[in-house]
């Protein structure tokens, strides 16, 4: 038996509970890990609560799809994963297929990367969601470019930060958009070029302000909601607003028509299309290596907790307060 966070019904963090679970044995293209440490993401929690892109289908409910561990034992076929191997698990399955809150979780091989040498069990568990979204979101399916402006939205989030580093990396002039007056200083710390805190000016004038009256090449946005008519004000023609998280909760329309059709490119963007992408896999996981390897991008870490603690980890991650990943660990 192992400690397993499961849910019974959609809530609030409260739903929670830590029970004693059966692993079970993986199956063919499966790994058994112990898992270390675990990193929180906003989409968990949407999940738990009910209001997720994905419908939860069955309950008791399972959480969790980024750790890092150890490989206990590996299924028929899923082979370069020894026993004994330490790895970081990315979000590229359904939490109702799998899920990592757990002490030993089983999970799918097309969802494990080696973890680099000079990462610890925090760090593995930190640094693959949030690089991997900015890549394959700006880079992969964007083509950001040294000289463009990008403008990034819940920018002290562990991926507004990872696009942070990833624009300074690539010669891209970053914009952080904040709430919190008290954040602007950890966000320039970060390699943000300008920081504006939203609620006073129209932030919209603002960014047009900053970039000499062009606007954005790109806006990286996790709030959507009707606030993304004015971010589209700012951007660029021919630029491109992403959205990729829905933290308004609220209706997002396509701000095209009623700014009179501008040339405004407008997407949506999960990792999934990255992470379970064979190929676009293998290139974004080598360009996040390469930049841990030369420091460009490490993990930012605003508290960790322990497994048993997970209740509170949700408040936390729902409370708007964090800057950088929120990690749970196991004892492992």
């Amino acid at each position: 038996m192992t400690r397993t966070v499961r849910f019974h019904e959609v809530g609030g963090p409260e739903v929670l509970r830590l029970e004693d679970a059966e692993p079970g044995e993986p199956g063919p293209g499966e790994l058994l890990i112990d898992i270390e440490a675990i990193g929180l993401n906003r989409a968990e929690a949407l999940f738990r609560a009910g209001t997720y892109i994905e419908p939860v289908k069955a309950f008791p409910a399972r959480l969790g799809a980024e750790a890092s561990g150890v490989v206990r034992a590996a299924g028929p076929g899923a082979t370069g994963f020894p026993a004994g191997r330490p790895v970081s698990v990315i979000p590229a399955f359904s939490m109702n297929d799998y899920g990592v809150y757990a002490d030993t979780a089983i999970v799918p091989a097309a969802a494990v990367v080696h973890r680099p040498e000079n990462l610890d069990a925090v760090g593995g568990a930190a640094v693959w969601m949030p690089y991997l979204t900015a890549y394959g979101a700006l880079v992969e399916t964007g083509g950001i470019r040294a000289g463009d402006t990008v403008v990034l939205t819940a920018a002290s989030s562990s991926v507004g930060l990872a696009a942070i580093a990833l624009a300074d990396r690539i010669g891209a002039r970053p914009i952080a958009l904040t709430r919190t007056p008290a954040k602007t200083g950890a966000l320039l710390k970060a390699g943000a070029a300008e920081v504006i805190v939203t609620g006073g000016r129209d932030v919209a004038d603002r960014i047009l302000d900053l970039t000499g009256g062009r606007g954005a090449q790109f806006v990286f946005d996790a709030v959507a909601g009707p606030g993304v008519i004015d971010l589209a004000r700012a951007v660029a023609p021919g630029g491109t607003l992403v959205e990729y998280g829905m933290l308004s909760g609220e209706p997002t329309p396509y701000p095209g028509f009623e700014l009179g059709m501008p040339a405004l490119n407008m997407r949506t963007y999960t990792v999934h299309e990255t992470t379970t992408d064979p190929e676009r896999l293998r290139r974004a996981e080598a360009f996040v290596a390469s930049g841990l390897r030369t420091g460009a991008f490490t993990p930012i870490v605003d508290r960790v907790f322990d497994l048993g603690d997970i209740v509170e980890a949700h408040r936390h991650l729902e409370s708007g307060t964090q800057t950088g990943k929120i990690i749970a660990t196991t004892g492992h």
